[in-house]
């Protein structure tokens, strides 16, 4: 891991780990050999507005400040936004909770969509007025404009919307995953998808439902049911007020589901596992309530069932030909009307500290999106 390298030019106060200039600005220079804006070389820099985050913390931590964007390097592309995708990771990192949480200083952020305005030497698959979409581990889209590796964006087809576009990326390849690798869903499965009203819940049922899979969905709340139902669901079960794993037995005449999409945790993990078929597949992607306890080994005895974590990254990050087909797949399904995307709420890039309160204390329904102020 590379350490962080600050250039301090007078400098009111330079923080061990980032230099405040006198006009207010912030030089990150190298942080992790990510990809965040770093000082241009001479007459190359840009000056663009984006979030920082200085500590971890609160909503508060959110700071509107000037950044300074370089020309793309080999085999990069400088990317001028149109919107950014809000990610409930974005408040884990910064939180500090996360274990990918960047160091600090950082810009946060790991989902968008924009314009190409300039592209590196050895760039040739795409061009100066392409428009992009990306999901990458690597954060830094909290801005304007950012830099990133030309492998790193997918085109984006003139019957989506580049709002739409940022909006799904994330979700929208985190469900592909689930659906074709995490386990590979075909028509005539049962299958059991907790939070089946959240980001990534109402596009696995969709998806799974256009296939002609049976879904059955756990919701928190009457109006997600409603939302749920017109997602594909079959069978919807609220969570505060049945027992999900009874209802599923109920519901599959006591044989069980092929699979379960959790992203719940630790509060449904042991239920979840009670609503397998044998060799059913256990698919976790998230832990809302917390990690699960380890299994035991006569857990998996008892259905000799498979269990896998399914993380987007580690099926796209570094392979181009994967994330292209992935993104092909869901934005030709978007364009259809097969996967509908709600884009509920809006906010500019510059009040993304409301953004975080607001999906913090559970305001939101469908996606929230970031809108770069024009200045």
């Amino acid at each position: 891991m590379r350490s962080i390298q600050v250039k301090v030019e007078k400098t009111t106060y330079a923080h061990k780990k980032m230099a405040y200039k006198t006009d207010g600005t912030v030089e990150i220079i190298s942080i992790n050999q990510s990809t965040y804006p770093t000082k241009p070389k001479h007459n190359t820099k840009t000056m663009v507005k984006a979030i920082t985050v200085h500590k971890h913390g609160g909503p508060e931590v959110l700071k509107w400040e000037d950044i300074q964007v370089r020309v793309p390097k080999e085999g990069e592309i400088r990317l001028k936004q149109k919107a950014i995708g809000l990610n409930f990771l974005d408040v884990y990192m910064r939180q500090g909770l996360h274990n990918r949480a960047p160091p600090l200083p950082y810009i946060p952020g790991m989902e968008g969509a924009g314009v190409i305005t300039a592209v590196g030497p050895g760039v040739t698959s795409c061009k100066v007025g392409d428009v992009v979409a990306y999901a990458s581990l690597q954060v830094g889209s909290y801005a304007q404009e950012r830099i990133l590796r030309a492998d790193q964006v997918v085109p984006v087809p003139s019957s989506v919307d580049p709002v739409e576009a940022a909006a799904v990326i994330f979700k929208g390849l985190t469900a592909h995953v689930l659906l074709h690798k995490g386990f590979k869903v075909e028509r005539g499965h049962t299958i059991l998808v907790h939070a089946a009203a959240g980001g990534v819940g109402n596009l696995v049922c969709q998806w799974a439902s256009a296939i002609g899979a049976t879904v059955i969905g756990t919701v928190s709340t009457k109006q997600k049911a409603l939302q749920a139902k017109e997602d594909g669901c079959h069978h919807v079960i609220l969570l505060k007020d049945e027992n999900f794993v009874d209802c599923v037995m109920e519901i599959t005449s006591g044989k069980g589901v092929e699979v379960v999409y959790d992203s719940v945790g630790k509060d449904t993990f042991d239920g979840s596992i009670a609503c397998l078929k044998k060799r059913g597949y256990m698919v976790l992607f998230g832990m809302a309530s917390g990690e699960p306890q380890p299994l035991s080994v006569a857990q998996l005895a008892s259905k000799s069932f498979y269990y896998t974590f399914s993380s987007v990254g580690e099926y796209t990050e570094d392979n181009r030909e994967e994330l292209l087909l992935a993104a092909e797949e869901l934005f030709d399904n978007v364009a259809r009307g097969v996967l509908r995307v709600r884009v509920n709420h809006k906010y500019l890039l510059s009040q993304a500290s409301q953004a975080h309160i607001a999906i913090e204390s559970r305001k939101t329904s469908g996606s929230v999106v970031l809108i770069p102020d024009e200045e």
